[in-house]
């Protein structure tokens, strides 16, 4: 670390049969690099490490001469002559001499670069630059590689005639195990004698191509037992391109008991869901060269679900074209919804659901009946997230209804009583909507941690939508919210649901506010333990008649902030975790009296507390 007149003096202190070592560090002053310069004996790699001014780059005049930036500079010129065709080069060719000044610190540090030498009977000279002759594919048995060749090629980021580059080699290597049809790769490299070319043999295992699985399911819903089944079907090489098909049937049923006017029905659901994806970019206008360096999947999906209720019946048809892709360097991945179509359809409503929240004049909700319409969602988006050991960053933006809504005025679509445009008579729906979520994580030594975390999001519905979707509304409380509460129990703003039937919809809204601060700290075995911290709420961007209280205004959402506290325990598996939280309310911005705003001070066990349990970390 650079304290070259360090010392250490050590003292016992014997005590019958024990001893106590006492280590006393007399670390004396560091020294620092005054100068530094460079001896490189090769001037093909002199004239490489100046352009751009690489040998500037490393070290520098000032800093603490310590062994670890001495190593870290050889190890980057190595890594930028390995990219320049030095195959045989390693760091050990790269040793440093250091002069100090009697009474001084300050160190003159001198770079040696030596010249190629084969073994210790040969004689100096530059060092070689290789280049790929020839790229060859193998596979590890008879079956063959079941792959194209277009694609082979796609994947390997070396080209015949070309200079070996070391980064290719790992691109190379992360390009081959994106693929579901690859098992593992190995990539050898054979010297053509009296020469400096290199043949390059890439050797790939591949998967089953098809597989079929089985899940079985039990459920409990609020006392309604149910069994649910799932039968899938997988191919990772449909198209000999390592495209990967999926294709899942499920079945699921619930007996539905206590529900007073309705007739005696059971819940049922049948569904089918199918993906293709593609594991590079499906797409035109983007160069070839912007797709091999892309680590890009590309991923068509059309799924059709029934369900038969005995309040209703409900189908949704839903197709989508989506790309994904990553940059690990940046640590950012992307995601861009080109086109998600969700079409919802209502055959049948009964009577009794009809009247007591649809029709009648004394129970009419708006919001529920909108939800209960049929409803066409044309939709786009785009989401960004990036991720180190310390921060965690997300950003969603999603729009709809923007294309159809320019094609209604121009094409002439009709309208409803209510002055809605329809495609197909069916009503479709217009809003923008905007999430961002980060995460901070304070890492005080191995076995204790603080996680701070903030996420906002807004939704507004226009034009042809005067309600958001109930899927795209925000909600507050449960697991990963405020947890003195249950999920959809809190807000919007001062909101008080008084039907407990409803509430989960009227308890919904267009704006939300996270904040949440969590200690963690390991206690034993695989047993972590946590306190916590969480405040936040959500509103109503316009004034619902059934949600009094929850539209969002600048002089007063300051005021309808709930916050709670309590801790939590954490089993971690490694590969998962299971998460036990018990969260107790602070302040409820949905009260009658001041006891019940400020409840930090008047706890009511019954009324205050909420438990959860969850897989994963909240935040």
């Amino acid at each position: 670390m650079g304290y070259i007149h360090s010392s250490v003096n050590l003292e016992k202190k014997i005590k019958g049969k024990k001893l106590t070592a006492i280590y006393t560090l007399h670390p004396g002053e560091p020294y620092y690099i005054h100068s530094i310069k460079y001896d490189i004996q090769d001037k093909n790699i002199e004239r490489i490490l100046q352009i751009d001014n690489r040998l500037g780059a490393g070290l520098k005049a000032g800093s603490q001469f310590t062994v670890d930036k001495l190593d870290a500079e050889r190890s980057r010129i190595t890594g930028i002559l390995m990219d320049n065709g030095y195959y045989k080069f390693h760091k050990d060719y790269i040793h440093y001499s250091a002069d100090s000044a009697r009474n001084s610190n300050d160190i003159n540090l001198t770079l040696h670069l030596a010249q190629y030498r084969a073994n210790d009977t040969s004689l100096l000279r530059d060092h070689p630059q290789y280049r790929i002759r020839r790229i060859r594919y193998r596979g590890n048995d008879s079956t063959g590689l079941h792959l194209r060749n277009s694609v082979l090629e796609y994947n390997t980021a070396f080209r015949e005639g070309r200079a070996f580059r070391s980064s290719d080699l790992q691109r190379t290597y992360n390009n081959f195990g994106r693929l579901g049809a690859v098992r593992y790769t190995n990539i050898n490299f054979t010297e053509i004698p009296d020469s400096n070319l290199l043949d390059c043999d890439i050797q790939l295992s591949m998967n089953k191509p098809s597989t079929i699985s089985f899940q079985p399911e039990g459920t409990n819903t609020a006392g309604d037992l149910g069994a649910a089944a799932s039968l899938t079907y997988t191919n990772r090489n449909i198209f000999h391109g390592s495209e990967l098909l999926s294709i899942e049937l499920r079945g699921a049923f619930e007996a539905i008991t206590g529900l007073e006017g309705y007739a005696d029905q059971d819940y049922q659901e049948y569904g089918i869901e199918t993906k293709l994806s593609f594991p590079r970019f499906v797409a035109p206008f983007l160069s070839k060269d912007f797709r091999r360096r892309s680590q890009a999947v590309s991923e068509l999906s059309f799924s059709w679900n029934l369900q038969n209720r005995p309040e209703f019946h409900r189908r949704v048809f839903s197709a989508g074209w989506r790309y994904r892709w990553s940059n690990p360097r940046r640590h950012t991945s992307y995601r861009f919804d080109l086109l998600d179509l969700n079409y919802v359809y209502m055959p049948w409503i009964s009577e009794t659901f009809k009247h007591d929240y649809l029709d009648s004049v004394s129970n009419r909700n708006a919001i529920l009946r909108y939800n209960y319409e049929d409803l066409f969602i044309m939709k786009a988006g785009f989401g960004l997230t990036y991720s180190d050991s310390k921060n965690a960053f997300r950003a969603n933006v999603e729009t709809a209804g923007n294309l159809l809504g320019g094609l209604a005025h121009v094409v002439g679509f009709k309208k409803k009583e209510n002055g809605q445009y329809t495609l197909f008579n069916i009503a479709y729906a217009q809003y923008v909507k905007l999430d961002l979520d980060y995460t901070r994580l304070l890492q005080f030594d191995s076995r204790n941690s603080l996680a701070m975390h903030a996420g906002f999001g807004i939704a507004y519905p226009y034009g042809n939508s005067d309600v958001l979707p109930f899927e795209k509304r925000y909600f507050s409380g449960g697991a990963n919210s405020v947890r003195g509460w249950g999920v959809r129990e809190l807000g919007p703003g001062k909101f008080r649901g008084t039907d407990g039937r409803i509430d989960f919809i009227n308890q919904t809204g267009d704006m939300k506010l996270d904040l949440n601060l969590e200690y963690r700290t390991f206690l034993f075995w695989k047993l972590n333990g946590a306190v916590f911290v969480d405040a936040g709420n959500i509103w109503t961007l316009r004034n619902y008649e059934e949600q009094p209280g929850g539209q969002f205004k600048l002089d007063e959402f300051y005021k309808q902030i709930a916050v709670a506290y309590g801790f939590g325990l954490r089993l971690n598996f490694g590969y998962f975790i299971l998460r036990l939280d018990a969260g107790m309310k602070a302040i409820n911005p949905a009260y009658e009296t001041s006891r019940e705003h400020y409840v930090i001070f008047h706890p009511k066990f019954s009324r205050d507390f909420s438990f959860h349990f969850a897989v994963g970390l909240p935040f």
